[in-house]
């Protein structure tokens, strides 16, 4: 993909980790710089603390990218910080709806911002998992998902590491037409378990993307987590130490969450911006 110089593309960031200490954010953090370093871009970047602060952007932005985090994306249904969440989200939706805007508003939603949306929208159901899924896990398109500008470049299935204790399943088929979304991914095939898979990644409509794993972590900050001593005991007791060891390994191929690093969000943020030059040039 080529990008005509593009100056002054406001970016923000609705940070989700409620004050947690985190990967997620410097990750986010350094693809934003490198891409505007690789593309000759300046991107204005603003962070938005949305459940401490009850911190919302307003619709001076031209795309954003709503974190994942900790907790429950089921208890805090009601709360004033989902009220103001939500409320954004609206703002963005009837800024999207209007003929008058020709560039619309593009959002990318991840993990524990992906659940919430899903809820919102009932586009699935959202639930507790039987266990913590985490690790490097294979994801696998689905059908129809062979032209999603996300997805340009990647492998089937491709790498991702996903960390969650909800997931979201039972897809409602009729909400999902009757939104214009598609279902994008969907979890490893686990033949030997009587579960249904997860979905992984939803296209809700044109302007928004969100995916369930983490398209922004790399190896470098996953691999500093596993190597501190509570964490690497904590997936020993709960997977075994070859499922530790493999994980590292995993993180340095680079045919895989090397590659998703490198291509999902920057894919997100190449289409982002096209859109912006078609609109602008019609």
């Amino acid at each position: 993909m080529n990008l005509k110089n593009q100056d002054g593309v406001k970016v923000a960031i609705l940070d989700l980790y409620e004050g947690v200490e985190n990967q997620g954010m410097r990750c986010i953090r350094e693809i934003l710089n490198q891409f505007a370093e690789i593309n000759n871009i300046e991107l204005e970047v603003q962070e938005f603390d949305v459940r401490l602060k009850l911190q919302v952007p307003d619709l001076s932005f031209d795309f954003y990218i709503s974190t994942g985090g900790p907790g429950s994306p089921l208890e805090s249904e009601g709360s004033e910080w989902e009220h103001a969440y939500f409320g954004w989200l609206k703002a963005v939706e009837a800024f999207n709806a209007s003929e008058a805007n020709l560039v619309k508003k593009q959002v990318f939603f991840i993990c524990h911002s992906f659940q919430l949306v899903c809820r919102y929208w009932e586009l699935a159901h959202v639930s507790k998992r039987k266990s913590t899924s985490f690790g490097v896990f294979p994801v696998h398109s689905f059908i129809g998902a062979e032209d999603e500008p996300i997805f340009e470049g990647l492998k089937d299935p491709f790498y991702t590491v996903d960390s969650r204790d909800y997931q979201v399943t039972q897809p409602n088929h009729r909400k999902i037409r009757q939104q214009g979304a598609q279902i994008l991914a969907i979890e490893k095939s686990r033949p030997h378990v009587p579960l249904e898979r997860a979905i992984m990644a939803i296209r809700f409509d044109e302007n928004m993307v969100g995916t369930q794993f983490h398209p922004e972590a790399d190896a470098v900050g996953m691999t500093l987590y596993l190597l501190q001593n509570d964490k690497k005991q904590n997936v020993v007791d709960n997977y075994g130490l070859e499922k530790w060891q493999s994980m590292l390994e995993q993180l340095n191929d680079p045919d895989k969450i090397l590659f998703t690093y490198a291509r999902i969000l920057p894919n997100f943020m190449h289409d982002a911006i096209n859109k912006m030059q078609v609109a602008e040039v019609a």
